[in-house]
């Protein structure tokens, strides 16, 4: 039998209930946000049974959706997941819901031709390649830059209904320097994507900057519903990324112009694939080009550069050509201490 609508619906927030560590479920706990869930998303006003919630706990522990979820009761109260990384989300695909999928890939088929639909081709023929390969009647015959061990994913869909509700969130967070995690009250606002890595945009309370989260080093998250939401004014952030390249910048940085030199080896490569949309090129001979790009000084720009090694020279400005040179300068000291290690 298909699954309906509404049922996905209660199955998916009983699941964002007993995934959140944050605090402990009894059973009208969990009947409360699932009312919420269907008034927000379905604006139905008459809430859900306790016998409904009962029986959709029933059908998560069973066989029959393929879920099987290890949903047990502590202190003859508390609901949770026995196992803390489990997801009803990770669960296989059913053969009627994989029909359900086929019939979506087709008719956005049909929609990819209208000028709306121009940006979601590459999404498109992902899908179409997943259903297939899934349903196990054809081969991987399309692969797309994909980091199977990337954590986070599973983040982007509730991070983007907070942005989209304006819902302030409880986050701990440890980024890569931190010794220890933290906890802090954030108010998202953008979603970016960088070389297949996910970053959240967002003000921290009472802290009147911008700051960028990676989705990777996101322990867990909480949605604050009693939360003032805070808007953040002054930024316009369908260009807040335009004149960077990665995702390292505050709202107080400023492009600045870049002139790099390449050589005649990989000039080719950088007309057809220009480093940013500013790009431009200022002189072309047989020894090379020399571009321009007009972006913010970061660490994922020097990364790009160090990235063509031998083959690029920084012209201007004057600060970064001195960081390069730093950096390797360091890199060949560095290969220079482990030569004298290996005799």
């Amino acid at each position: 039998m298909a699954t309906n609508k509404l049922a996905l619906l209660r199955y998916k927030t009983i699941d964002e209930c007993l995934k959140n560590r944050f605090r402990k479920w009894t059973l009208n706990d969990i009947i409360e946000k699932v009312s919420d869930a269907l008034y927000e998303y379905e604006g139905i006003t008459s809430g859900v049974s306790k016998r409904t919630i009962q029986a959709d706990i029933q059908v998560m522990r069973s066989d029959s959706l393929g879920y099987n979820a290890p949903i047990v009761v502590n202190d003859k109260r508390f609901y949770t997941y026995e196992d803390a990384t489990y997801s009803i989300t990770k669960s296989p695909i059913n053969e009627t819901d994989m029909e359900k999928m086929k019939e979506i890939v087709s008719v956005l088929k049909q929609l990819n031709g209208f000028n709306y639909f121009d940006e979601m081709s590459e999404l498109i023929a992902k899908l179409e390649n997943n259903v297939n390969k899934s349903a196990k009647k054809t081969k991987n015959h399309i692969q797309f830059d994909d980091n199977k061990e990337l954590r986070g994913i599973e983040h982007i869909n509730p991070l983007y209904q907070a942005i989209l509700n304006k819902t302030p969130l409880f986050i701990e967070y440890q980024s890569f320097k931190a010794q220890k995690p933290s906890k802090e009250i954030y108010y998202p606002y953008l979603l970016k994507e960088h070389r297949n890595r996910w970053f959240l945009v967002s003000m921290k309370k009472k802290h009147p900057y911008l700051m960028t989260l990676a989705l990777d080093r996101m322990i867990e998250f909480q949605p604050l519903t009693k939360e003032q939401y805070v808007e953040y004014e002054g930024v316009d952030f369908e260009r807040y990324f335009d004149d960077l390249i990665g995702v390292t910048k505050s709202q107080r940085d400023r492009a600045q112009r870049v002139i790099l030199e390449f050589d005649k080896t990989n000039a080719p490569y950088v007309i057809t694939k220009p480093l940013h949309r500013s790009q431009q090129v200022l002189s072309e001979n047989e020894n090379g080009i020399i571009i321009r790009i007009d972006v913010v000084l970061n660490f994922e720009l020097e990364k790009e550069i160090l990235g063509f090694g031998e083959c690029v020279k920084v012209l201007a400005p004057r600060n970064l050509q001195a960081r390069i040179k730093r950096r390797i300068e360091r890199a060949a000291k560095y290969y220079g201490e482990n030569k004298k290690e290996d005799k």
